[in-house]
């Protein structure tokens, strides 16, 4: 069963307000043979928002879900499709900022949800406390501004923001406003994360999306459906030095999600590195 088979003459609905389209729609379309329709006019940011006014209503994955079947709601499609965001530290190095990136399908004739994602560490997620405008300067620079946009807010008092400041006028006026906002004198900068304010975002959306692609090509052995991935993984890999199990990954498990064929494949090592044990390295 090919991808074309599948998605061919078929029509995907895109939920965003954010212009992510242009990364994941080509991505999609060229590899299904599926249309993306965009759904702008429903507010995404009611499912959260980075600034954090408005909560997430679920997990990263389970919010992507819900986009997508609103987007599936709203224009009465089959197929839908959705991307979601996260940032915080890296999982290893607490100073390093860290992205993952989502972008779900599911199908909802074939009864299928296949996902894709990016994780690394290219991004500018950042912000600063700052108290004249030379320090926002020397921030915004840093940061990639003007094509990278920016976030002013009052250090201290009411939750207010300016979003989208993507001109160096836009950016005085609102840091001059965060100041005079503030008790203290200090306006919080930070980078835009919404993926039209954020080129190096978006290219990752693209990466996430082209996960994605990998994912649906991958064809169950035994019924020949599309998106035969991993679904959990075995853990237990021994140590090099004493032959413990660590926590190390010894293989990747894959799943059909039509006929529940199940498949373990090893992950190309047979010894987990010392520094990696519990016993040898505690």
């Amino acid at each position: 069963m090919s991808n074309q088979q599948v998605f061919k003459g078929r029509h995907a609905a895109l939920l965003t307000r954010h212009s992510k389209e242009k990364v994941i729609a080509p991505v999609i379309e060229g590899a299904t043979g599926c249309s993306v329709l965009v759904e702008s006019s429903y507010d995404t940011d009611l499912f959260g928002t980075f600034t954090l006014d408005i909560a997430r209503p679920a997990s990263q994955m389970d919010t992507a879900r819900l986009k997508a079947k609103k987007g599936m709601e709203l224009l009465n499609a089959d197929l839908g499709l959705a991307s979601e965001g996260s940032f915080g530290p890296h999982p290893f190095s607490p100073f390093i900022p860290w992205n993952r990136e989502v972008v779900i399908l599911i199908d909802s004739l074939n009864n299928i949800e296949i996902y894709g994602e990016y994780a690394g560490c290219e991004t500018n997620f950042n912000q600063v406390n700052i108290k004249s405008f030379t320090e926002a300067e020397a921030f915004a620079r840093k940061i990639g501004f003007p094509e990278h946009f920016l976030i002013v807010s009052p250090h201290c008092g009411k939750t207010e923001f300016i979003k989208g400041i993507n001109t160096w006028e836009q950016l005085n006026e609102a840091v001059a406003w965060g100041m005079n906002k503030s008790s203290d004198g200090y306006a919080v900068l930070q980078t835009d994360m919404r993926a039209h304010a954020n080129p190096t975002r978006m290219a990752n959306i693209k990466k996430a999306a082209e996960n994605l692609v990998l994912k649906i090509s991958q064809k169950c052995p035994q019924c020949g459906m599309i998106g035969f991935s991993v679904v959990d993984y075995k853990r237990g890999l021994p140590c090099e030095w004493c032959g413990f199990p660590t926590d190390e990954i010894q293989a990747e498990i894959y799943k059909c999600q039509r006929c529940s064929f199940i498949k373990e494949t090893a992950v190309g090592k047979d010894k987990a590195d010392p520094g990696r044990c519990g016993f040898c390295s505690p």
